[in-house]
């Protein structure tokens, strides 16, 4: 995974013509806020550009939810209906990928290093209820999030979904993966 971090001038323009066309198409994930400013530190910002386009490259449909005024940063969360397919097939963190791997069972990867690698963050449990309250995400697919440690060490980690009108929170054994289990992530800028 690893490699430069940025992106090509043709890249660049890409992302932000989508980021801008989905921010318009979804006001109500952010009503109030302006365009204009978030392109200006976006453009800035090119580390957070290039891990927005890994979001937006794994399927995420990166966007922007909120603005905290206090840290005056912009909050992007994945946005896709179902959870990223590019982020799939995911033990939770390397401990758990290598258990797999001692069994000869290969995992995608696992979703902390993931997550680190693209300079992004992995939802809290509040995170994806608040994401929720935007819309209806994961009706046919899971996602891992922040797990507590005290959880993990006792060999677990939870993740979420969106069915019958209300969000899940679960748990299973950090070294299992699914095919349509990945993870979502936040940005701030």
């Amino acid at each position: 995974m690893e490699g430069k971090k940025d992106l090509s001038v043709d890249q660049a323009k890409e992302l932000l013509k989508i980021l801008k066309t989905r921010f318009e198409e979804n006001m109500n994930r952010h009503e109030g806020l302006e365009w204009n400013k978030v392109q200006e530190k976006l453009e800035m910002n090119p580390e957070k550009l290039w891990s927005l386009y890994q979001m937006e490259i794994t399927g995420g449909e990166p966007d922007v939810v909120g603005y905290d005024s206090k840290s005056n940063e912009y909050i992007f969360f994945d946005c896709s209906k179902e959870s990223p397919k590019g982020r799939r097939s995911l033990c939770y963190d390397n401990e758990a990928e290598q258990e797999r791997l001692k069994k000869g069972v290969e995992p995608a990867g696992n979703v902390l290093d993931m997550a680190a690698y693209m300079g992004i963050e992995v939802l809290t449990k509040e995170e994806y209820k608040e994401l929720q309250k935007l819309g209806d995400f994961d009706p046919k697919t899971s996602s891992w999030i922040k797990t507590p440690d005290d959880i993990r060490k006792l060999g677990g980690a939870i993740f979420g979904d969106k069915l019958y009108g209300r969000v899940f929170i679960y748990h299973n054994s950090a070294p299992s993966f699914y095919s349509s289990r990945g993870f979502r992530a936040s940005l701030r800028l």
